[in-house]
């Protein structure tokens, strides 16, 4: 498949993706760069992913998203309120964005954007796998993952997903690595949109 990868950052989503023309987006050339040395064989543009989407739509034949996530989350909605944030406008990029692909895609084109549940009730109805919400115009598999990450426990130095990013210029290393989607469920998604999964049961 020709597949786009928007808001790429090192590429855990993509990690067991094998065997696919991938073109990754990633705005952060320091980030970009660790994404190419672990996936060589990506085209990596440095770019706003969000204007790249609105310009390239149409060429792949499979799309995932993952817009930026603080201004949903509910981490910042407890930060408000404990004084450690500003309370900001949600950023409806994220919406857009599904709008957008929900009417205008090519119907050949499978799509999926991705974010964490927000602290407000979605305002597109979306599947939810892991901690995340998916909003896709696919069937996606009811899936269970082992993954046992504590977030709080994450910091700039550890080992995440095989990926360690510590010697690299990237500057929260931290949010980097806390930020990544768990690669099995990267694979699982890919593979609902290809029909290599035949389960019934739905999220």
């Amino acid at each position: 498949m020709k597949i786009l990868n928007l808001y790429s950052c090192i590429g855990g989503n993509r990690k067991l993706w094998e065997g696919h023309e991938i073109t990754a987006v990633e705005i952060d050339e320091k980030i970009a760069k660790v994404y190419q040395e672990h996936f060589p064989n990506d085209n990596v543009i440095v770019t706003d992913a969000h204007q790249y989407l609105l310009d390239h739509y149409k060429d792949f034949d499979f799309i995932w998203s993952s817009p930026p996530c603080p201004t949903h989350s509910d981490i910042r909605r407890c930060g408000v309120h404990a004084g450690q944030y500003e309370a900001l406008y949600p950023d409806m990029q994220l919406y857009q964005e599904i709008i957008l692909l929900r009417h205008f895609a090519p119907k050949k084109t499978k799509w999926v954007v991705e974010n964490v549940k927000p602290y407000y009730k979605p305002l597109v109805p979306a599947q939810e796998i892991h901690r995340h919400l998916f909003w896709t115009n696919f069937w996606i598999a009811e899936f269970e993952t082992d993954d046992d990450r504590k977030h709080d426990k994450i910091n700039g130095s550890s080992t995440v997903y095989g990926f360690n990013i510590k010697n690299t210029d990237i500057e929260n290393k931290r949010r980097t690595l806390r930020d990544m989607v768990d690669l099995s469920v990267g694979k699982h998604v890919l593979d609902c949109a290809m029909g290599n999964v035949k389960q019934k049961t739905l999220i």
